[in-house]
């Protein structure tokens, strides 16, 4: 699939496995010493891979800025919200239940992006 003119795959390549790995540790060793910076790269890493939502639905998305652009949504998600859903998974000690858990907007497409990266323990 191509859109956006971003390739998009349901395959990792190895950059972006790589990427997810780094996080992986750095979550196992500390979890609140994880930088925003290096949950932002992580993310911005895996722009154009192919999620899931909870319902099902295919999306991906494209980084631009301080913004993500979900394929399926006209508004992007900030990196603010991003963060706030970051620390709320972490408050619930990285096991989140739904989407709703989040309690932020994009919730629905930040979920099973945190569980592909890590950051929600499946």
């Amino acid at each position: 699939m191509k859109e956006h003119n971003i390739e998009c795959s349901a395959e990792m390549t190895a950059k972006q496995k790589q990427a997810v790995e780094y996080l992986e540790k750095a979550l196992q060793e500390s979890e609140r010493d994880v930088s925003a910076d290096l949950l932002w790269d992580t993310i911005v890493e895996l722009q154009g891979h192919l999620f899931y939502t909870a319902k099902n639905l295919e999306f991906f998305y494209i980084i631009k800025g301080n913004e993500m652009f979900v394929t399926r949504k006209d508004k992007s998600i900030t990196r603010a919200s991003v963060m706030a859903a970051f620390g709320k998974a972490l408050e619930l000690g990285r096991v989140v239940t739904g989407p709703k858990k989040l309690g932020t907007f994009g919730a629905s497409y930040l979920y099973p992006v945190f569980q592909k990266i890590g950051v929600i323990k499946n």
